[in-house]
Order: C-alpha cells, then sequence, then structure tokens
C-alpha cells in the first residue's frame, strides 16, 4: 500500500441479480483508486450462490464473473491503488426471499435456516478457496475472508450460534477450524505474493471477545495471514461487558497482541485525520474508511494536502452523492441509515 487507507468493504446493492458486476459499482470503486485509497476493497462477494445476503450483490462464485473482475482488477491497478475481494456466504442472515435453501452451522428457527451436513462445509471451505484463486485470476492482489457480523464463518466462531458435535462445534478449536482451513487453503492454493486477509468482529452475532482475542493471536503467531480487519463499528469504543477496572478500549485488546509480520487494520466511524492518526498511534498499522469514503471518493488526497481534513458532517445531498459516484441504487439502499441523505 503507498498508504495507511484502505477502503472498507462496503455493502451497495448496485450489482446485478446473477452477481456480475455492474458497470456502477465498478464506476464506484474506480474512484475510490483514483482518489488515492492505498488498497481499494470490494463489497462482500458471495462465494456459493444460496450465500448471498443483499439484493444486487457481488458474486464470485463461478467463471462467468471472470470478465467483468478481470476489467475491474485491471482498472484498479491503473488508478495506482493495490485490489482486494472480500469473500463471504451470509449463512443464516441471508434474506429468505432472495435465498431458497439458508445454511448455518446449526439449525436457526428465527432465520429458517438448515445445518449444514459435513460435505456441505466441505464443500463451503473448498468454495471459498476456489473464490480465491478466481479473484487471483482476474488479476486482483489479494482477498479478504470475511469472519465478522455472524455470516457464516463468524457463526462457526460463536459458541451460541454453533452447536454441532462434529469437528466443525463444540471447542473453541474445532468452532474456529472452518476458517482456519479456508485461511490455510488460500494460502496454498494461491501465488505467494496473493495478500490474505481475515475481517473479524469480536461483539454481537454471538461472538465471545476472548475467544476473538485469542483467534486472532493464534493467527498472528503462525502469520496466516498479511493482515487482520477489525470491524469495530466505533474504534473509540469500550468492550460491552468491560470490567469497571478495566480502562481499555475495545481497539486495546488487538493492538496488545504480538503481530510479527501480520499487520492490523480497523474500522469504524474514522471520518477524519485526526482520528485516522490517533487510530495509528494506538497502536493500528492502518485504517479502514466506510462512511468517508461514501461522502468523499478523495477522502486520502485531501487528506495528504491537510492532515486535519474531515469528511463533510452528515446528513449530505443526493446531488452530493451522485458527485462522489454513488448511483441511486447504492443511494437508495444508503436512505435506509438514519441521517446520512438529507431529504
Amino acid at each position: 500500500m503507498n498508504n495507511r487507507l484502505m477502503l472498507a468493504p462496503l455493502t451497495n446493492q448496485q450489482s446485478h441479480a446473477d452477481g456480475l458486476l455492474s458497470d456502477e459499482e465498478h464506476h464506484w470503486l474506480a474512484m475510490r483508486a483514483a482518489g488515492g485509497y492505498g488498497l481499494v476493497m470490494t463489497a462482500a462477494a458471495h462465494v456459493q450462490a444460496n450465500g448471498q445476503g443483499f439484493p444486487g450483490q457481488l458474486g464470485i462464485f463461478g467463471d462467468q464473473h471472470l470478465p467483468a473482475l478481470t476489467r475491474l482488477a485491471d482498472d484498479l491497478r491503473q488508478k495506482g491503488a493495490l485490489s482486494a475481494v472480500q469473500l463471504h456466504h451470509a449463512g443464516y442472515r441471508a434474506p429468505a426471499n432472495l435465498v431458497n435453501d439458508i445454511v448455518s452451522p446449526s439449525g436457526d428457527a428465527d432465520s429458517g435456516a438448515r445445518a449444514l451436513s459435513l460435505d456441505e462445509v466441505y464443500q463451503l471451505r473448498d468454495d471459498f478457496i476456489a473464490a480465491a484463486l478466481r479473484a487471483e485470476q482476474a488479476g486482483f492482489d489479494g482477498v479478504e475472508v470475511h469472519g465478522a457480523h455472524g455470516y457464516i464463518l463468524s457463526a462457526f466462531l460463536s459458541p451460541e450460534l454453533n452447536r454441532r458435535d462434529d469437528e466443525y462445534g463444540g471447542t473453541a478449536e474445532n468452532r474456529a477450524r472452518l476458517l482456519l482451513e479456508i485461511l490455510d487453503g488460500i494460502r496454498q492454493s494461491c501465488d505467494p505474493d496473493f495478500q490474505l486477509g481475515v475481517r473479524l468482529s469480536p461483539e454481537r452475532f454471538g461472538q465471545n471477545l476472548a475467544e476473538v482475542v485469542a483467534l486472532t493471536q493464534s493467527i498472528c503467531a503462525t502469520e496466516r495471514v498479511d493482515y487482520v480487519d477489525m470491524s469495530l463499528w466505533d474504534v473509540r469504543k469500550r468492550p460491552i461487558d468491560a470490567a469497571e477496572d478495566d480502562s481499555r478500549l475495545l481497539l486495546h485488546h488487538f493492538t496488545e497482541i504480538p503481530r510479527g509480520k501480520v499487520r492490523l487494520g480497523a474500522a469504524g466511524k474514522i471520518m477524519n485525520g485526526q482520528t485516522a492518526r490517533w487510530l495509528l498511534d494506538q497502536g493500528c498499522d492502518f485504517a479502514l474508511l466506510g462512511r468517508a469514503a461514501i461522502i468523499e471518493h478523495d477522502f486520502p488526497q485531501k487528506l495528504q494536502n491537510n492532515v486535519d481534513h474531515a469528511a463533510p458532517a452528515l446528513p449530505v445531498t443526493s446531488g452530493h452523492l451522485t458527485a462522489q459516484g454513488v448511483s441511486p441504487k447504492f443511494q437508495s439502499y444508503l436512505s435506509g441509515w438514519p441521517n446520512f441523505i438529507q431529504d
């Protein structure tokens, strides 16, 4: 990366129903590459057809996706950014109106998800690895494996959501097995220079903070990945269940981990240069920007010219977003975010 700012993987619902990359999504990402982001990551791309989590979601589950992905990878490189595809499967969070066969580590009555068979777990592992190979074939510099926010790999990690009694359930070691097998499989299958990251979230969706910390320690100790992306919702927040005598922020549970060659980044309400510098001062190696990147495609360039630059205050107008390459479909999705688009 030519700087420490990475475009966070942002849901935008602007690709085609079959998972093919749309011109609108290509334009949105290419503008961020031209705007100076060191690494531009796609939105979550599902690795199986039944892993779709959103309308208009980018797909990477078949070779039919390769031509458009190849054009995107070429364009991002020409505009000076490194590139990555985020690999995803929605699991029990898949909408019933999009997915007929919703699956999860264990059955889930609320979503109607059924438990994966052991053979299906093996197939899921192999499909994540195949998607990484597809991204490499398209010319991307790497992939990030989505292990956060309750999606299927996060659900496997959860002691609440994963009630399996086979090799992928029970102990924390067993519940992490699928994620680690995917990471190891990508490492073994792709070129040594192909970047590999993993996104984790330490709270909500049945996650156990102590277990996520231990998993991150293991991943770093074995240097399974090039970077860990911690999705914190707010980089300055305290843990939900913090002890009264523990003043550490949630972030500090991860910056304290010996990392070797593994880089650490975090996302959550980074809207100005001051917060980005503070994050690096706390021990992170890079910052992931979401909302600031939506509001300004060239936030990194503006920050380079003014270290205290701040993204415009919310809400912003639809016209402003259009000028920033945010399509009507993306804006329709953003309209569900409180206080984001001005009426």
